[in-house]
């Protein structure tokens, strides 16, 4: 992935984040209208998201107070998240391990793991056929994933990450757009089971999957998180509200439909498309 923290520093770092807020501006209008509005104008042309999408996620997390911010891939727009939600957590996992340690080295303060992917995007079929096959045992909907062992579960993160409950997710990588690139596939399940296994008071939780128009994020999201959970799509990311299930358990799988809507509807794609950061 490339690095671009020269252009999005300008965005953590402008003078008037600084300043006090006029009279009858709540700080956190504030802050969202001068984030998006500088990056508007200055760093479109430089962003993989675009000012809707980025409006999107930005307006669930202003939703929540505090929010719980979980975040699959570093991209050029990592400095944005991590400022738009300054005042609570905010965690990066991505599959370099070199760019992990680069962008904490980088940012201080920054939370950020690599993660070991063993999947392939060739592999997607017969992930999800095994998946599904699984969908009342190994990958069932409400379990600890650190002690999954679903092939699509990521259970080698710190203990921590699956105690904490998950206001907004977004699932913007590892890399998915040729047929060794480890795909979305384990993001996405880890994402629909972190989201109905949230404990607290906050039973929702929003999930977003950009590049959406491929393949194999449309099948994977239909299947683990549900045309039932799909409220809206804006432009390549399509934004999922997942509701807890540790009060009612496994149920009968992931979704209350058949998992055909969401690919069907949508125009059909090649597995993999163009090279996205």
């Amino acid at each position: 992935m490339k690095n671009n923290n020269t252009s999005t520093k300008l965005i953590l770092f402008h003078p008037s984040l600084h300043k006090q807020s006029p009279p009858g501006l709540a700080p956190h209008r504030l802050r969202l209208f001068i984030f998006l509005t500088f990056f508007t104008l200055l760093f479109t042309l430089t962003l993989s998201m675009s000012a809707a999408e980025l409006s999107a996620v930005a307006a669930a997390l202003r939703e929540t107070p505090s929010p719980n911010f979980l975040i699959f891939g570093l991209t050029r727009e990592s400095l944005l998240w991590a400022a738009l939600n300054h005042h609570a957590r905010t965690v990066f996992l991505d599959e370099n391990e070199y760019w992990i340690s680069k962008f904490e080295q980088s940012n201080p303060g920054i939370e950020a793991y690599d993660v070991q992917f063993t999947t392939k995007v060739s592999d997607y079929p017969r992930l999800l056929s095994l998946a599904k096959s699984q969908s009342k045992s190994d990958c069932r909907p409400v379990q600890n994933l650190l002690f999954s062992e679903c092939k699509l579960g990521i259970n080698d993160l710190p203990n921590h990450i699956y105690e904490i409950p998950w206001d907004v997710i977004l699932v913007d990588g590892p890399r998915g757009y040729f047929p060794a690139a480890p795909g979305r596939m384990s993001a996405i399940f880890t994402a629909a089971v972190l989201a109905r296994s949230k404990r607290g008071e906050m039973r929702k939780t929003h999930v977003f999957v950009h590049d959406f128009n491929r393949e194999v994020e449309r099948i994977f999201s239909d299947e683990f998180l549900c045309e039932e959970n799909l409220v809206e799509t804006l432009g390549l990311l399509g934004h999922f509200v997942v509701e807890s299930r540790t009060e009612s358990g496994n149920g009968d799988g992931f979704c209350a439909n058949s998992s055909t809507s969401i690919s069907s509807s949508l125009p059909s794609s090649n597995v993999v498309g163009e090279e996205d950061d």
